[in-house]
């Protein structure tokens, strides 16, 4: 586990973002950190301290004047017995509080006594984030050496609210205390990586198209969880709705030919990733004009041409990576055709799923995998997508290494 034995000092603000640090807390965990929280009184406001200790597994401080917790200093021991302090959110308030050495509660106080990295993940509406105190104070911030994650663009709580303000995904918090403390902890740091990922457009006419109901999730979260391992990854994306995955390039096509134009582009690497569905047929020639509904008419049949095959192509190339995984998704026998998928591509490694109407896979948020490779099948429960992509991500560093 990459943060085995590290200590994260997580500081809770009052935001509605706090919602996240509860999830932040259990990825932080998986992956061996120990987590030790602090609440401010307006966090409190939001989540439970029965819920942070719950996930944390640990005591949840709250109060600079806590007669048990204090009675042999104890925020000079929170603030020094860490690895890392971690703000998450971090209001525009508490953030004034650092920047300006205020000490009035238990968080500034131990943020003010630390000599420790800080880490802090503001969050807030996004006119206060452009203010000008903010911006002062977030210069006087990075001056001092604090180092900050975000905020994000997007959607806000607030209604008919968007802007930059938004807390960081717990994933890329996740990302940045790796990176703050990395001891060895990017197998893959010096490691280039192609996925590709979503539906191929194959346009009929200037308004039609044939595709599929793929969106991109699961692609894009693997290309994520590659580069938070440390590896230079090139995403090449078909049509989505889904935003493009903090550190990682992405090449935006439409195509399956321009797909296939674009992965051979950037060989060679060391691992492929196939994710996409890309449309096996395209129309043998689509139509400039839009095509006419003709009243009482049945319309013209599709002649219909075979795509390239991406993942084969890949699988055979004379620069082909030294790791190449295909995806399979199946409706049916999704076994045995992963199987004869991995004898006829010159894949590595298949990741099959059943993409059947009643799995929810395609478009949904979970998934039910099952590698095959030449060493037999490894069948993984039914996870979130982001943790798929998780558990591949490590395995691809395991068989690299």
């Amino acid at each position: 586990m990459v943060l085995n034995g590290k200590r994260i000092l997580l500081i809770i603000s009052g935001g509605i973002a706090a919602y996240k640090s509860l999830d932040l807390i259990r990825r932080l965990r998986e992956r061996g950190a120990e987590v030790r929280p602090i609440m401010t009184k307006a966090a409190q406001e939001f989540i439970t301290p029965l819920a942070v200790g719950a996930l944390s597994s640990g005591h949840v401080y709250a109060d600079l004047f806590s007669r048990e917790d204090e009675q042999d200093v104890g925020h000079i021991r929170l603030a020094r017995d860490c690895d890392l302090v971690l703000v998450a959110p971090a209001t525009a308030n508490l953030m004034a509080k650092i920047a300006n050495g205020l000490a009035d509660d238990l968080a500034s106080t131990v943020l003010l006594a630390t000599d420790r990295p800080v880490l802090l993940a503001p969050a807030m509406n996004p006119k206060m984030w452009a203010a000008a105190p903010t911006r002062r104070n977030v210069e006087t911030l990075k001056g001092d050496g604090i180092t900050l994650i975000g905020p994000m663009a997007g959607e806000m709580a607030e209604s008919n609210e968007a802007g930059v303000g938004r807390m960081a995904e717990p994933l890329q918090i996740v990302d940045a205390v790796i990176g703050m403390l990395d001891d060895g902890a990017k197998p893959l740091k010096g490691r280039t990586a192609i996925v590709t990922s979503g539906p191929t457009h194959e346009p009929i006419d200037p308004v039609r198209y044939i595709a599929n109901r793929s969106s991109g999730k699961q692609g894009h979260a693997i290309a994520a969880a590659l580069a938070r391992l440390g590896a230079d990854v090139t995403l090449i994306s078909g049509p989505v709705t889904i935003p493009d995955p903090a550190g990682v390039t992405t090449v935006h096509v439409e195509r399956a030919e321009e797909m296939l134009e674009a992965v051979t582009r950037h060989l060679p690497a060391d691992i492929a990733v196939m994710v996409a569905a890309v449309a096996d047929w395209r129309v043998a020639a689509s139509s400039g004009q839009k095509i006419k509904k003709q009243p009482g008419e049945a319309p013209a049949p599709l002649a219909l041409t075979e795509n390239p095959d991406i993942l084969k192509t890949v699988g055979h190339h004379q620069k082909r990576p030294k790791l190449v995984v295909g995806f399979a998704a199946e409706t049916e026998n999704v076994e045995a055709n992963g199987r004869a998928k991995l004898a006829r591509k010159g894949a590595d490694m298949i990741v099959a799923n059943d993409v059947s109407p009643e799995s929810g896979v395609m478009g949904g948020n979970r998934n039910r995998v099952k590698i095959i490779s030449a060493e037999g099948i490894d069948e993984w429960p039914d996870l979130a997508k982001d943790d798929v992509a998780e558990r591949l991500a490590a395995l691809i560093a395991q068989r690299l290494d």
